[in-house]
């Protein structure tokens, strides 16, 4: 029979569970995840390698691929794809959530993707070192994109390039961000454009209050990783939870 103290202890243990990894998105653009995925290796082709980002508030995805994966073709992904997205609509894209791969960490003086986002403003943080899988937004699209994209299209039609596979892609996440609704935590069956969309005039009432800040309670210094680990959040939920206090 447990008395009440232990009852209390086992209650907490629980709570903390289920809460592992959550951080808080106040809005699009307060914080996007950013992963690159291994996609495989087409004959006469070579290796394909996905650059993933998420908006983790509207779960509107990016997709790009290349044929390495470094520091500059993460930062060409952000460059190419992202924030000229974030702009277009008229909104700052805050902070990028990473793992801690050399292609997203180094000296921000000689590393291409911090020096691109010191050059854009842009904050970093990073998952707990170790935890690859706790990047949960990220993972459980890749897993979407494998599943109902590159297994489908790879019995479909032989490659010869990566740019006609990137075409096909393109057209796959059109659908993903305007057709298929999500259940995630503020899409409320709605699809991601739509409540990126929705999502706007939010985004803006908090960057007009300047309150688009990551709290210290969110923050864990990891055992080794990036150069700098004051900047380290806890990592996200496999299951892909976000929430707002």
């Amino acid at each position: 029979m447990l008395d009440e103290n232990q009852v209390a202890a086992l209650e907490k243990a629980k709570a903390e569970k289920q809460a592992h990894g959550e951080i808080e998105t106040y809005y699009p653009g307060f914080l996007v995840a950013q992963d690159t995925y291994y996609v495989g290796y087409i004959k006469g082709v070579g290796h394909i390698y996905q650059q993933t980002v998420i908006d983790t508030y509207s779960k509107i995805g990016f997709a790009k691929l290349y044929d390495r994966k470094n520091a500059l073709v993460a930062a060409d992904m952000l460059n190419d794809r992202i924030v000229p997205f974030f702009e277009q609509h008229d909104l700052k894209l805050m902070r990028m959530l990473t793992d801690r791969g050399t292609e997203y960490c180094g000296n921000r003086e000689t590393h291409e993707y911090e020096l691109y986002l010191a050059i854009e403003d842009i904050d970093h943080s990073k998952i707990k070192a170790k935890s690859p899988q706790t990047n949960g937004i990220c993972e459980r699209f890749n897993r979407t994109v494998q599943n109902e994209f590159y297994a489908i299209a790879f019995r479909k039609k032989i490659y010869t390039s990566i740019e006609q596979l990137q075409a096909d892609l393109d057209t796959w996440m059109n659908s993903y961000n305007t057709q298929r609704t999500h259940s995630g935590k503020y899409c409320f069956g709605k699809t991601p454009m739509q409540t990126f969309l929705e999502g706007m005039e939010v985004a803006r009432r908090y960057q007009l209050q300047d309150t688009g800040k990551i709290q210290p309670d969110e923050q864990v210094i990891g055992s080794s990783g990036c150069e700098s680990e004051n900047n380290c959040v806890s990592s996200q939920m496999a299951s892909d939870t976000f929430f707002v206090r």
